[in-house]
C-alpha cells in the first residue's frame, strides 16, 4: 500500500512535474506570473518534439479580437523558444478598433480614454501562447500555429481579452460543479475567386475599406442535401476534410446548405472553452484552403447573391454535472417534459436577454439582415420543441443525455467566446432566478412575441441597459465593446448605398 499520489501533476497528483528544471528554462514571463498550467508545460514539450520532428520553421502567434478575427505575428524557429517563455508584444491599440481597422478611441489623448487609461500611446499588450492548442497548419509549407492569451507587461490580464472572459465564466461555473458543453453548426458561403486577382479598387484605408473581392457562384441553390451538387465542389470538401482532421479539429459533416453558393459544417460538441478554440481555428482554416483552391469562402451571413438564404451560427448547449458527467437538463424518465427544471429555467434566461445577447451573437451591420420570416431564421424571441423556425430550440426527451437547447439567432461570423459567453451569462441568470419560459411556439413566426432587434445599434442600446450583462463582464468591457460597435453601426448609417442611388437620384 502506498501512501505517496505518484500520478503526475498534470494528473491532479503528487509526481514528476512538467515545469522546465534548467535555469535557463525558467524566470520568463509565464513563469514569473505563473500562467500556465501543469498540462500547458506538459504540451510545450510536445510543441518542441513536434516542431523537430515534422521541421516546423515558423510559429504564429496569434489572439482572437473583439470581432474574432486572429491578429498576431510570425515567428522564425529561432525566436519561438523565447516567445514561449516571455510571449510577443503587440499594440494595444489593436483592441479599440471596430471592422475597418479604425482605432474608435483616442490613444494619443489620455485624458479622453478615460478608464482606458492603460492603452494610452497604443503601448504594448503581451500574447501569451497557449501550448495545448497548437497546430501545424496544412495549407501552408512548415509553419505551425498557437492561439494565445492577452497580458498587461505588469502580468495583469487585459479585461478585454474575449478568450479570457470566457474561461473567467467557466471557470466561475466551475464552481458550482457544472460544465457548460456546446456543439457549433457552421454555414459559410463559398464563391469561385475572380482569376483576374487582386485589383486596385480593393485597396482601403481605415474606416474606409477597398472595394470587396468579385467573385462568382459556386452553386444554384434551392437543392437542400443535394449530393450531386455538392459533388461538383469535390476539390473543395475533399481539401477541407484533409485540412480539418489534419488539425485535429472535430469535423463532423460537410453538408450542402439550400442557398446558392452555401455550405454547413458541423462540429462535435465538447467543453465550451475547447469549442470556441476550435471554431477560430475552423473558420481561418476554411478561408485560406478555399484561397489556394481559387475559391473566396466568407462567414458572412447574407453577401450579395444569398438574397434566398442568409448563413447561420446554431449554437447547441447543455450544462453537465463535473462530478457525475450526468446532462443537468435531461428531464427524469416518466415525466414527459423535453427539459428538466434546470434546463427550463436555463431557457427562460436565453429569451430573458436575448435583445442584448444579440449584441454578441449577431455583432455585424449585415448579420441583422438574415432576421426574415418564413426563413429557417429566427425573427422573433421564442422557443419551440425541436421547431428549427422558433430562436431557441429544444431537443430531448426524459432521460435523454443528449437533451440540449439549439439557439438558432447567431450569425457565423461572431467571436466564439463572446457568443458562447452570453449565452452562459443569460442561462444561468434563469436558473438562478427560475425563469420561466412560458410553453413552446407551434408557429414562431405568426406568434406575437417580442422580435429579435432590427439592426446591430438597437441591440447594442439593450446591452448597455442590460444589469445582468453589466454584472457579469463589468460596466468597463460593456462600455469598450458597445462603443466599438456603435461606432462601426453609425459608419453604416453615414454610408450612402447603391439603394439609395437607385431610389432617389433619378426621381427627386
Amino acid at each position: 500500500m502506498r501512501n505517496v499520489d505518484e500520478r503526475k501533476v498534470a494528473e491532479a497528483g503528487g509526481g514528476a512535474s512538467a515545469r522546465p528544471m534548467l535555469a535557463g528554462d525558467r524566470g520568463g514571463f509565464v513563469d514569473r506570473h505563473d500562467l500556465w498550467t501543469e498540462a500547458m508545460y506538459a504540451s510545450a514539450g510536445q510543441m518542441r518534439r513536434v516542431m523537430d520532428e515534422v521541421g516546423i520553421e515558423m510559429v504564429q502567434f496569434v489572439f482572437a479580437d473583439q470581432h474574432g478575427i486572429l491578429r498576431g505575428k510570425t515567428l522564425a524557429r529561432s525566436a519561438v523558444p523565447e516567445a514561449m517563455r516571455s510571449g510577443i508584444r503587440v499594440p494595444s491599440s489593436l483592441l479599440l478598433k471596430d471592422t475597418s481597422g479604425r482605432s474608435v478611441f483616442a490613444v494619443f489623448d489620455p485624458a479622453g480614454l478615460g478608464e482606458l487609461g492603460r492603452f494610452a500611446g497604443a503601448g504594448d499588450v503581451v500574447l501569451v501562447p497557449d501550448p495545448t492548442t497548437f497546430r501545424i497548419l496544412p495549407w501552408t509549407e512548415r509553419t505551425g500555429l498557437v492561439l494565445c492569451s492577452l497580458y498587461f507587461p505588469d502580468g495583469a490580464p487585459v479585461p478585454f481579452c474575449t478568450r479570457g472572459i470566457l474561461r473567467d465564466r467557466l471557470a466561475a461555473l466551475a464552481e458550482r460543479d457544472l460544465g457548460l458543453t456546446v456543439g457549433a453548426e457552421l454555414e459559410f458561403h463559398v464563391f469561385r475567386s475572380d482569376p483576374a486577382g487582386f485589383s486596385p479598387e480593393r485597396v482601403g484605408r481605415p474606416g474606409a475599406p477597398g472595394a470587396a473581392p468579385v467573385a462568382a457562384p459556386t452553386t444554384p441553390g434551392a437543392q437542400l442535401l443535394h449530393a450531386e451538387a455538392l459533388g461538383d465542389l469535390d476539390d473543395l470538401v475533399q481539401a477541407l476534410y484533409s485540412g480539418l482532421t489534419r488539425m485535429d479539429l472535430p469535423l463532423r459533416t460537410l453538408e450542402l446548405e439550400f442557398g446558392p453558393s452555401q455550405l454547413e459544417l458541423t462540429m462535435d460538441a465538447g467543453d465550451a472553452a475547447r469549442v470556441a478554440d476550435d471554431v477560430v481555428l475552423v473558420r481561418t482554416a476554411v478561408r485560406q484552403i478555399a484561397r489556394k483552391l481559387g475559391y473566396h469562402a466568407t462567414f458572412m451571413s447574407r453577401p450579395v447573391g444569398a438574397e434566398t438564404a442568409s448563413t447561420g451560427w446554431h449554437l447547441h448547449q447543455s450544462l453537465r454535472n463535473l462530478l457525475t458527467g450526468a446532462n443537468v437538463f435531461a428531464a427524469e424518465p416518466g415525466t414527459g417534459e423535453v427539459l428538466s427544471d434546470t434546463g427550463r429555467f436555463y431557457l427562460g434566461g436565453l429569451l430573458e436577454h436575448a435583445t442584448a445577447a444579440a449584441a454578441f451573437s449577431t455583432p455585424t451591420v449585415n448579420g441583422y439582415k438574415r432576421y426574415q420570416p418564413y426563413s429557417l431564421a429566427p425573427d422573433r424571441v421564442v422557443w419551440g420543441v425541436d421547431n428549427k423556425g422558433a430562436m431557441v430550440r429544444a431537443v430531448g426527451t426524459p432521460g435523454d443525455p443528449s437533451s440540449r437547447l439549439e439557439n438558432r439567432s447567431g450569425e457565423p461570423a461572431a467571436n466564439p467566446y463572446l457568443y458562447i459567453v452570453a449565452q452562459l451569462v443569460s442561462g444561468m441568470d434563469g436558473v438562478d432566478r427560475t425563469i420561466d419560459p412560458g410553453p413552446p411556439a407551434e408557429n414562431p413566426y405568426e406568434n406575437d412575441a417580442k422580435r429579435l432587434p432590427s439592426n446591430l445599434g438597437e441591440a447594442v442600446d439593450a446591452l448597455e441597459s442590460d444589469q445582468v450583462f453589466r454584472a457579469a463582464f463589468g460596466d468597463e468591457v460593456i462600455a469598450w465593446y458597445a462603443r466599438i460597435k456603435r461606432t462601426e453601426f453609425h459608419r453604416y448609417l453615414a454610408h450612402v448605398s447603391d439603394w439609395e442611388q437607385r431610389e432617389y437620384f433619378a426621381l427627386v
